[in-house]
């Protein structure tokens, strides 16, 4: 049911999701591995779709946690508040960009940890940086956001396809970013890890070249 819901999402709107298929069980918990061990009580997920990584946070999360969930898709909320039931989980049924607006309404100063399945390459400059740049006064400096983008790292700019890197797009707003590839993933993957949040955004699209890959 999971992979039939998402898939028929996805075609009907493949800009939202960026893939037919959802999440393997190895990129979800690529994606939440910088927060295990730490039992993280605030976690914010963007773009949770079906819940496969929602699943793996919720794993690792105390009972008094909360997990925001930022889901645009009508059948995804739907589906996740119907197959998880789990008082933690409080879907949000907004795009990622109100994620610092309902923060501050829930009067939640710190976030131990977000992660990111949002179709960056396609999201556009201006809209992700409304993203990530308000999140940062939420972030402690070694908060964990983790997220993916597939291995092909292309986006369509005016109508013709160029080269994107994620990563280098989220050094404008942390100090450390890591890559990783996930290569039981379909398609493959790169899981981005980053910690030490700027103050503010840094001008420009590309940020340096401080990039691990492995």
């Amino acid at each position: 049911m999971r992979f039939a819901t998402f898939t028929r999402h996805a075609v009907a709107d493949l800009r939202s999701t960026a893939s037919i298929v959802p999440s393997s069980r190895w990129l979800a918990r690529a994606m939440v591995e910088p927060l295990r061990g730490r039992r993280p009580k605030v976690v914010v997920e963007f773009g949770p779709g079906t819940g496969v990584m929602t699943k793996e946070l919720l794993r690792l999360m105390p009972q008094d946690g909360i997990l925001l969930a930022f889901e645009i898709s009508e059948e995804f909320i739907g589906y996740l508040r119907e197959t998880i039931p789990d008082e933690r989980l409080q879907v949000v049924g907004a795009g990622a960009q109100m994620a610092a607006a309902e923060l501050r309404r829930r009067r939640i100063e710190t976030v131990d940890g977000v992660v990111s399945s949002l179709s960056v390459g396609l999201l556009g400059d201006a809209t992700a940086d409304a993203v990530f740049g308000q999140l940062l006064p939420f972030l402690g400096n070694d908060s964990p956001v983790t997220q993916f983008e597939y291995i092909m790292r292309r986006r369509k700019s005016e109508g013709r396809w160029e080269r994107f890197d994620a990563s280098l797009f989220l050094q404008r707003y942390f100090g450390s970013v890591q890559c990783a590839r996930v290569w039981l993933n379909m398609p493959p993957a790169f899981v981005i890890t980053c910690r030490s949040a700027k103050r503010s955004p840094e001008p420009g699209g590309a940020g340096s070249n401080r990039v691990q890959a492995w």
